[in-house]
């Protein structure tokens, strides 16, 4: 079984994207729900700590996994001669680099 071409252009897009919109939902705090484990509750979009902390990691994985969905669902309808030119090294090139910047962004929390 193969997989058809759009596959190959919605995966490389989609893990692009999902690490571009992770670092800006993290850094924006654009999560679409909070959890505070203390409680066993989910709120919807960021909500200040109740009884504990609260996590937004959830929140960012979400919004940025359906903006990801959105841009690799779009990527399926360009042409074949248009995704021709798709490196697939973008796929680990840009979430190493990610990787990078949030090590950058860390370093001051774990330096102290």
């Amino acid at each position: 079984m193969t997989a058809p071409r759009s596959f190959a252009a919605f995966a490389i897009v989609f893990s692009v994207v999902y690490a571009v919109a992770y670092v800006i939902a993290v850094e924006n705090n654009y999560a679409l729900f909070t959890y505070h484990p203390a409680l066993g509750e989910f709120g919807f979009l960021v909500e200040r700590p109740k009884d504990g902390p609260a996590m937004y990691w959830y929140g960012w994985m979400v919004a940025a996994g359906i903006v990801a969905f959105a841009a690799g669902v779009i990527s399926c309808f360009i042409p074949e001669r248009g995704t021709r030119r798709l490196w697939t090294g973008w796929s680990w090139a840009v979430p190493l680099a990610a990787m990078v910047v949030f090590s950058y962004l860390l370093s001051g929390f774990f330096m102290r």
